[in-house]
């Protein structure tokens, strides 16, 4: 049985049109990240899913129980869904123990379940300490904790991580894989964090506009956007006008095989940061405009001295020495790339990959 079910899901704040016809599916021990930039409409997704807000058109199903559609509305306390909201959330005033039990019927509160979910976030010895007396990776484990205690088989994570430094946030996103998993439940993880989304989620929903654009796991997101405006949501892309032929597309970098069949004709051309190659044998001349050092990879912008002047990103991994500033290099591409048809007319990308 599907752990979720949204279809057709549309939700508007006045004149204002948030969702615009949602669908989406998590299957039982599936994370899913829903990842999209502010005002897309995420978060308004996660409310309605909670039983916080009611959609205007559409319909949740939650362990295959209708929750909310034209007839149907069951408040949030009554979904069996739990809840990990930014920041934590405590209650100042409770213990770790009491916030943990603070939505169980009041003989659990003191019961072994507390104390369970405690040891199952790593918090065992601290169920006497209150919120201020916790780091924020600490309260976000409580809030997890919290959100687990009514046994959930779904959970609904938004942006969890979003107040806590690089470091930790890497640390608490593994513990909070392994919690779900060894609870047994689903979630639904709410991010404008490509980094969380890619590394956490069985699959990842792109959402733009009130839409699921594209929802696929994530080596297939990154490796095939549907359209350029997705593969940005993953960071800095190089897009460069191109003719197809076949399986071969002509650049300004030179003729590069494309990942699949192209129509003949205008395409642009997706090629990640890491695909480019500094010093490349027969490569395209290039002028470096600057670098970053970050110890583990560099990225060095590039001009490249051909037609139209494409500037290029390259991210060079282990990097033992990196050009100047003002240095001619050669720049080639390694790998398949993603190529899109293009409107000879309009110079329009098509929705999907060629």
């Amino acid at each position: 049985m599907k752990d979720l079910e949204v279809t057709g899901l549309t939700k508007a704040y006045g004149a204002t049109a948030v969702l615009r016809g949602i669908d989406l599916t998590i299957e039982g021990g599936e994370l899913v990240a829903v990842l999209g930039p502010s005002g897309s409409g995420k978060t308004t997704l996660l409310r309605v899913i909670a039983g916080f807000e009611r959609a205007d058109e559409g319909s949740v199903r939650v362990h295959g129980v209708s929750v909310d559609d034209a007839d149907t509305f069951v408040p949030a306390e009554r979904r069996h869904v739990g809840y990990v909201p930014q920041e934590g959330s405590l209650f100042p005033h409770l213990s770790v123990a009491e916030n943990v039990g603070f939505g169980l019927a009041r003989r659990d509160r003191r019961g072994p379940r507390v104390n369970d979910l405690l040891a199952l976030v790593g918090l065992a010895d601290l169920g006497r300490r209150y919120p201020h007396e916790l780091s924020g990776g600490q309260q976000q484990r409580v809030a997890l904790a919290r959100g687990l205690a009514i046994d959930p088989r779904l959970v609904l994570l938004d942006e969890p991580f979003g107040s806590l430094d690089a470091g930790l946030r890497a640390a608490l996103r593994a513990d909070v894989r392994r919690v779900l998993r060894e609870a047994g439940a689903s979630a639904v993880l709410v991010t404008h964090d490509q980094d969380e989304a890619l590394s956490l989620a069985d699959r990842v929903a792109l959402i733009r506009d009130g839409r699921i654009a594209q929802c696929d796991t994530p080596e297939r997101l990154y490796a095939h956007p549907a359209t350029p405006e997705l593969a940005r949501q993953f960071g800095e892309v190089n897009l460069l006008a191109g003719t197809a032929r076949g399986d071969r597309v002509t650049t300004a970098l030179g003729e590069l095989e494309a990942a699949a069949p192209v129509s003949p004709g205008p395409v642009q051309v997706l090629v990640r940061s890491e695909q480019i190659r500094l010093g490349a044998s027969g490569g395209a001349p290039a002028e470096v405009l600057d670098t970053e050092f970050y110890g583990h990879d560099a990225v060095v912008r590039l001009r490249c001295a051909v037609e139209g002047d494409p500037c290029l990103l390259a991210r060079v991994a282990n990097p033992a020495s990196l050009p100047g500033r003002g240095e001619r290099v050669t720049v080639g591409v390694e790998g398949p790339v993603v190529a899109w048809a293009r409107d000879a007319r309009e110079g329009a990308p098509q929705t999907r990959p060629a």
